[in-house]
């Protein structure tokens, strides 16, 4: 699992899939999001403007980060 460092008190999912890395563009992460294929903490999430602060995990095509602050 790869930990990702924000420095605001959140960031929301389809940035963060970018941010991450886990998608190359907005666009598809929200696609990825909106198909279904993101889980936040171990449940599917579809909305890509979700808020996600430090502690929570984020899964995505066979790969796992972690927020921290």
């Amino acid at each position: 699992m790869e930990r990702v460092s924000i420095r605001t008190d959140f960031i929301k999912l389809d940035a963060l899939l970018k941010f991450a890395g886990l998608c190359p563009t907005g666009g598809e992460a929200k696609e990825a999001v909106q198909a279904g294929a993101v889980r936040v903490n171990g449940e599917v999430c579809t909305m890509r403007g979700k808020k996600l602060r430090p502690g929570d995990r984020v899964e995505f095509d066979g790969k796992s980060v972690e927020l921290c602050g």
